[in-house]
């Protein structure tokens, strides 16, 4: 039994990382105010690592939408799983060769292209694509800023990423 209404709950667990940091934050400003030799530099180490965490748990957020497409995303073991009701595959992360974002009958998609040259569309908002942040991040020479504003901004096949390119024109 829950004393919270369920979307007030809801909207708890979406932002659930970002109140850990403000926790972490608040925790070293209170050990930095303690003082001392000891306390001091270690609320600021603290204060510090909270801010990083921070700004991946914002970008974190910003992957999280609400699920209006069918299928869920599994990412396992370097490799990217998409279970849709009409398509569906795998893509290592070792054998990827490009990151998109592009539109399929309304819909926003990421487009996944291997080596290979096969491709696996994605649905933004598919349930579990919010790993996919922690996915792209390992990515060789990928900015993750870029890919989050796109994101947001709805830009679209545009190559956001590519395997062995140094940087990618911004626009």
């Amino acid at each position: 039994m829950s004393f919270l209404r369920p979307e007030v709950s809801a909207g708890l667990y979406r932002w659930r990382e970002v109140i850990a940091v403000v926790a972490a934050l608040a925790a070293g400003a209170w050990l930095a105010w303690l003082g001392g030799w000891l306390l001091m530099p270690l609320g600021v180490m603290v204060i510090i690592l909270a801010l990083a965490w921070g700004t991946i748990a914002l970008r974190r957020l910003r992957f999280l939408r609400g699920v209006a497409s069918p299928g869920m995303v599994e990412v396992d073991e370097g490799q990217i799983g998409y279970f849709g009701p009409s398509f569906g595959g795998f893509v290592a992360l070792s054998d990827l060769s490009e990151v998109r974002l592009a539109v399929l009958h309304g819909a926003r998609h990421w487009r996944l292209k291997t080596s290979a040259g096969e491709v696996l569309l994605v649905p933004v908002d598919a349930a579990g694509a919010e790993k996919l942040h922690d996915a792209f991040a390992v990515l060789p020479g990928i900015d993750m800023a870029r890919l989050t504003a796109a994101l947001d901004r709805g830009a679209e096949t545009l190559p956001l990423w590519r395997r062995g390119s140094v940087s990618l024109p911004r626009n």
